[in-house]
């Protein structure tokens, strides 16, 4: 039952902020029964980002398979552009087979670039079989949210996004 009223909530909520005006061209409805038939199960959050110019949904579903996965769709076209896993930490075996770079290395490498508190943290399989970690950084300048991925093997910045929203559980 506490599933059912999560997941009615994000939709209920996350309809009203991409149907707000009646001419906006962002197809949260499509992208959310594509990210479903991607990854069938619960969708426990929602986050709208903009990611080079584009803005995106990422749906965090906890999967029927038993596995949590994160799927993002190109909000315009309705279309789901990536596919992660994400484990629980970085002693996961799909998670230590990759890694090198410490988490506490990897914080310092994206606190450098994007100053702030990290308000969250993320371990992901990349669709390469990658594993990266996701820092979610509140920055000093502006107060603005950033998604940062810093590649655990390399210790490079991958990808670094700003959310615009996000609706669900952390």
């Amino acid at each position: 039952m506490k599933r059912i009223l999560i997941a009615s909530a994000i939709l209920m909520t996350a309809s009203t902020f991409a149907m707000a005006g009646s001419h906006n061209p962002h197809q949260f409805e499509k992208c959310m029964e594509a990210a479903l038939e991607e990854r069938p199960g619960t969708i426990i959050k929602v986050e709208f980002k903009n990611e080079e110019g584009a803005h995106m949904y990422e749906f965090d579903i906890r999967g029927t398979d038993g596995a949590d996965w994160d799927v993002e769709c190109n909000a315009h076209r309705g279309l789901i552009s990536e596919v992660e896993r994400e484990v629980d930490n970085v002693n996961h075996p799909l998670f230590k087979a990759k890694m090198k770079i410490s988490e506490a290395d990897a914080r310092k490498i994206a606190l450098a670039i994007y100053p702030g508190v990290i308000t969250e943290v993320e371990y992901e399989i990349e669709p390469n079989g990658a594993a990266s970690y996701e820092f979610d950084i509140v920055t000093k300048i502006a107060g603005h949210e950033m998604k940062v991925e810093v590649d655990a093997t390399s210790g490079e910045i991958v990808e670094a996004n700003r959310e615009l929203w996000q609706i669900g559980l952390e």
